[in-house]
């Protein structure tokens, strides 16, 4: 399900602040506080918000991350912005590796007309979504299904991504803190991403506004590591300063 823009700047509010009350909430939006307490109800039906009383804040922590169902629902219509923008950027006839995540779900929709890809994919989701591109060869590593985003994580996984060397990986994230470190929950998937960067030529991030200030519990790579970032908004400060220095170069995909 879309989110509004309101529910969207409500949901990065909350982020940045870590908990907020309902009165500091409307006043941030310029909305009435029955306006608040409306999309308070909705965010957290959907598992994106837990109320308190008088107040939201973030429903995890630093060592749990959202369920892929709420995931694809929380900023959909920016995601879909992000996929279109790599998608324009990938050139024909490549070889890519996409990892883990809703953002490079929507990548691998968003390349379905391109002609004589090659891609090696530890998602179940993104290969499902690619075999519907006839031009398009697909490899799927093995190791242990996590059933609940269809991901393959685990040592199989590392040691399957390590035969291949390819044009560009393409990663999403659960975070990226204000130190430059990006950042997840499961040991095994950052073992497995950390794996695909040392295998690809260029490294391409997609990752969405929210992902920006956000914790999560393990390191898988810093800035440094990343050659372009695809985005659906501006990033906050510090991070215009971070990629300038990392020599990151930053995509905010627009409307089309």
């Amino acid at each position: 399900m879309n989110h509004n823009p309101r529910q969207l700047q409500l949901l990065a509010h909350v982020r940045q602040q870590r908990s907020a009350s309902v009165e500091h909430l409307a006043e941030a939006l310029g909305v009435t506080l029955q306006t608040v307490r409306r999309d308070v109800q909705r965010l957290a039906e959907q598992g994106l918000l837990t109320r308190f009383h008088g107040g939201v804040r973030l429903p995890g922590s630093t060592v749990e991350n959202l369920a892929h169902t709420q995931r694809e629902s929380l900023n959909a219509e920016g995601k879909a912005r992000i996929a279109r923008a790599v998608a324009a950027q990938v050139p024909q006839g490549c070889s890519l590796i996409l990892n883990i995540g809703t953002t490079t779900e929507a990548i691998a929709r968003a390349l379905l007309q391109h002609r004589g890809l090659r891609v090696i994919t530890n998602n179940l989701n993104v290969a499902a979504i690619l075999c519907g591109n006839p031009d398009c060869e697909v490899i799927v590593a093995g190791g242990v299904v996590r059933a609940r985003d269809r991901a393959i994580v685990g040592e199989a996984a590392v040691d399957f991504m390590r035969q291949f060397r390819v044009d560009i990986a393409l990663i999403g994230i659960s975070g990226i803190e204000s130190d430059g470190t990006l950042r997840d929950f499961d040991l095994r998937e950052v073992k497995v991403a950390q794996t695909i960067i040392a295998q690809a030529r260029e490294v391409w991030l997609a990752a969405d506004h929210s992902k920006f200030g956000r914790p999560a519990m393990v390191q898988l790579a810093t800035l440094a590591q990343i050659d372009r970032l695809f985005t659906d908004a501006p990033p906050p400060d510090p991070f215009p300063t971070l990629l300038h220095d990392a020599a990151v170069e930053c995509t905010v995909a627009q409307d089309p």
